[in-house]
């Protein structure tokens, strides 16, 4: 009797030993009653008929993929290397599991391929300072063909793109004289601008004579405002006119018109 209650004992334990799981609120369990699925349970406690019931456990948290670098030939005829992290999760558990044997590494290669193929359409200069736009199209396309498979690709994104060293050396070039150019229509544009105004200045000074003496003015007082022994003070033509007529018409007088 006390060797049949053993028995009985261990027989129970091995069999709830076998039959009781527990899954994680992020873990679903896929269950298949002899080779049929029969669907998929969790969180919590999960109770499986041993031996005729197989579980297979699934993760429902987001998985990031590390796409490593892929050797592309852009459609101008550049080799490049580009890399990329992508962002997806299992919705469909179920699917994930029957309708492809691992849809890890089938993602993974599909992305690999994707890759390929979207920057292979694009040139290297679209290529480099359209990401957003190609990020978008990669994802696009992720999510449509891993459908089927219940994964959701919910993020794409181009991490590096690795150019050879001609092309930088000629990149680099090229953005030197952008920026030559830019620096030399800006210097035009402000000498252009600096003659505009001397331009309007002298139309000013020619329509009020008054304004060239306030200018003599302004500048006679930054000029002693300076440490120099030595100031040079302009005087108008203007101020010294009336003189100059009068020794003028003193020389043309005859000497009766003196008297």
């Amino acid at each position: 009797m006390p060797f049949a209650f053993v028995f009985v004992l261990f027989f129970s334990i091995v069999f709830l030993a076998a039959s009781v799981r527990v899954l994680k609120e992020y873990e679903r369990g896929v269950i298949f009653r002899l080779g049929r699925i029969i669907g998929a349970k969790g969180p919590g406690l999960i109770i499986l008929i041993p031996i005729i019931d197989k579980m297979k456990k699934v993760d429902l948290r987001t998985v990031t993929l590390d796409v490593p670098p892929q050797d592309i030939i852009t459609k101008d005829n550049v080799s490049v290397k580009v890399s990329a992290v992508v962002y997806f999760r299992v919705l469909d558990p179920v699917a994930a599991v029957i309708e492809v044997e691992n849809f890890y590494f089938a993602t993974s290669q599909l992305a690999q391929t994707t890759l390929r193929s979207v920057c292979g359409q694009e040139e290297l200069d679209s290529l480099l300072s359209e990401r957003e736009q190609i990020n978008t199209k990669i994802q696009g396309i992720l999510d449509q063909d891993t459908e089927p498979w219940g994964v959701k690709v919910s993020k794409v994104e181009v991490k590096e793109i690795d150019l050879p060293d001609e092309m930088k050396r000629a990149m680099a070039k090229q953005a030197e004289a952008e920026r030559e150019r830019r620096s030399k229509i800006i210097n035009a544009e402000g000498e252009f601008q600096a003659a505009q105004k001397l331009a309007d200045a002298a139309g000013i000074i020619e329509s009020v004579p008054a304004a060239l003496q306030l200018r003599y003015l302004q500048t006679l007082r930054e000029v002693s405002q300076e440490n120099s022994s030595t100031i040079l003070f302009p005087i108008p033509i203007d101020l010294v006119k009336p003189f100059m007529e009068r020794e003028k018409n003193k020389k043309h007088l005859t000497p009766e018109d003196k008297k």
